[in-house]
């Protein structure tokens, strides 16, 4: 059910290293929430450089990538998962692409039970067996 989004700079990376990245972080993200990777959607998001600044310098200028990703996962998470998915996900952009660690930003965004749905229907209606198999949060 976490839904992962990755915004790079368009051109930056190789496509070997995009696919690289789209399954380390899968795997990282499925292995802090104490979920099957194939629950995990993961996606990428290319921005031309310019088109995308950091500090008011366009990137297409700048040369020094800046990543920022979006984690979405079900409210509830721990915090201290939820601290532990923003630095494994930051390790993973650092290693595979070779970003500076402290230009990488991200955020956890909870998003409400009863605002996720499945198939078209929400967490708690149609899934709430299913996910109470597999989370200890519930």
């Amino acid at each position: 059910m976490p839904v992962l989004e990755i915004h790079l700079v368009e051109g930056d990376h190789v496509p070997e290293k995009l696919e690289r990245l789209l399954r380390r972080a899968s795997d990282r993200c499925a292995a802090v929430l104490e979920l099957p990777v194939t629950t995990v959607r993961a996606f990428l998001t290319m921005h031309p450089g310019e088109l995308w600044a950091t500090g008011g310098v366009p990137a297409s200028v700048d040369g020094d990538p800046a990543p920022w990703f979006v984690v979405a996962v079900l409210e509830g998470r721990p915090v201290e998962q939820r601290h532990r998915l923003l630095a494994e996900i930051t390790d993973v952009v650092c290693d595979v692409l070779g970003a500076t660690r402290s230009r990488v930003q991200g955020r956890v965004a909870q998003v409400p039970r009863d605002d996720w749905a499945v198939g078209g229907v929400p967490v708690p209606a149609g899934r709430r067996p299913e996910v109470v198999a597999r989370s200890p949060l519930v």
